[in-house]
């Protein structure tokens, strides 16, 4: 392999391997940023089915169990799986209504689950085969797009960070808001503040970690820490492939979740883009389609050994960034560390000892930091004449429609607003649709263009960053590459 033959100093900062001690604290950083997303999916699916605790233990380690599989897969690869990037997967959101919808029809229970793991596994199967023709579409995805929807990635998760720094759900946790949640935030904030400024450079790198470590200890004489999770855990537990008993399978069920993996792809899709961009190692098509496979496989996959759907977190593209730690060997033991928890639940239990409070003070940080990063991309877009403007204009409008007001699409079809209800859905798909209708409809090709490539047809005056990203191998990539690692 010719990486193999590079030197240490030509290797991009992606393909790094640290010091080990070093790769397992910023390991650990990864996973407590996301350990929350993690569980939150798989409790709210087995309390919505009536599912006996036990039960829901079993459904969170393998949850973690598979988004460590999944997370291994897309940092490492495997032939064509994997877009070799430092990207955690984990269980997504975006799937959690219809997944309820499906398992509530057939029953709960048992047998909702049944439902569910059958309907995505075959919509991750369908999904893993058309990946190649999804990104087919990535010349859609020019700066003006892709700025955008990293912005309203960011922005989509910091009401997130916002709920678990009041402690939990309005009208649901009864201490929401309550002054002892908000200090606890506010002090891990400040502690992750000071880490940066003040402390040497390694510290700085891992300050997600040690305010989440600190803010956990500050939190323990408020009462915000229970202990007690860590004796109710077991031991050792083994995801054993369909648990619950063998899937059913439906028609309309899978065609409800193959709406889902679409949105999810093109969320994953967004994620992969902006990646790229935080490590200065633009995704091309090819990139694109890896990923693509390693999300869709490893649903399917997930599926077989009871968990959920699985997307990239786009809370860990933050940290990332804000750190600057790019190596995908990092989020691989990441990927370790979320396997080991999943096969000892008393490890995960002591993982889950960080309160809401605290994440939310991280998440602030993590989550500003990947909109910062949207608005970077922006600025490197032309602006003149008003086609651009338009377009980030109406976009960021419409990602903003269901954070600002999650119940605005519920008098709608059900299929309306599985693809509405996500701000980044919403805001990726106007995008692409106004930069076809301001810049590419009607525009003839620059005499200067070459015949279609076979990654398809590009548009009208592609800009030197879209040509890196469509070729890889043309001399823009190669001399991009050289302006990022001199």
């Amino acid at each position: 392999m010719s990486g193999m033959t590079q030197t240490a100093q030509d290797r991009h900062p992606v393909d790094a391997v640290l010091p080990a001690p070093q790769m397992l604290l910023y390991g650990l950083q990864h996973v407590l940023s996301m350990y929350a997303g993690v569980v939150a999916v798989p409790l709210i699916i087995g309390t919505a089915l009536k599912l006996s605790p036990t039960d829901i233990t079993f459904l969170v380690s393998a949850g973690l169990f598979m988004s460590g599989v999944a997370t291994l897969l897309q940092t490492l690869g495997v032939w064509k799986i994997g877009a070799r990037q430092p990207i955690v997967q984990g269980t997504s959101f975006a799937a959690v209504s219809t997944m309820l919808a499906v398992g509530l029809a057939a029953g709960g229970g048992r047998d909702g689950l049944r439902a569910i793991f059958g309907a995505l596994l075959l919509a991750g199967a369908i999904a893993f085969l058309i990946a190649p023709v999804f990104t087919q579409l990535l010349h859609f995805f020019p700066e003006v797009v892709t700025g955008v929807v990293i912005t309203v990635i960011g922005i989509s998760l910091l009401p997130v960070a916002i709920r678990w720094a009041g402690g939990g759900t309005p009208g649901v946790t009864p201490t929401f808001g309550a002054p002892t949640n908000l200090l606890v935030a506010f002090l891990t904030v400040v502690i992750i503040v000071l880490i940066y400024r003040f402390a040497p450079p390694f510290f700085s790198r891992v300050a997600i970690l040690l305010g989440l470590v600190l803010g956990t200890v500050v939190a323990i004489p408020f009462g915000l820490t229970s202990f007690s999770r860590i004796g109710d855990a077991g031991i050792f537990q083994v995801p054993t492939p369909f648990h619950f008993g063998t899937p059913v399978f439906a028609v309309g069920a899978t065609i409800s979740m193959l709406v889902v993996m679409l949105v999810i792809m093109t969320e994953t899709t967004a994620d992969i883009l902006a990646i790229g961009e935080v490590v200065g190692k633009p995704a091309d098509r090819q990139t694109v389609t890896n990923g693509l496979r390693a999300d869709m496989g490893a649903t399917a996959l997930a599926s077989v050994f009871n968990g959920f759907s699985l997307s990239a977190f786009a809370q860990n593209v933050g940290l990332v960034a804000i750190t600057g730690i790019k190596s995908r060997f990092v989020v691989a033991v990441s990927g370790a560390i979320l396997v080991v928890l999943g096969l000892f639940p008393v490890l995960g239990a002591l993982v889950a000892l960080v309160p809401l409070p605290v994440l939310g003070g991280a998440g602030l940080a993590l989550f500003g930091t990947v909109a910062a990063s949207g608005i970077r991309t922006l600025s490197r877009v032309d602006f003149s004449g008003n086609a651009n403007i338009v377009i980030v204009a109406f976009s960021l409008a419409m990602g903003l429609i269901p954070i600002a007001v999650p119940t605005f699409y519920d008098a709608f079809p059900s299929w309306f607003t599985v693809i509405f209800d996500s701000g980044i859905t919403a805001a990726a798909l106007t995008a692409v649709l106004l930069n076809v209708v301001f810049n590419i409809l009607g525009r003839e090709p620059a005499p200067s263009e070459g015949p279609i490539s076979a990654e398809g047809p590009a548009p009208a005056a592609i800009s030197r960053e879209d040509e890196a990203r469509l070729d890889p191998s043309g001399p823009v990539a190669r001399g991009e590459q050289r302006a990022a690692n001199p």
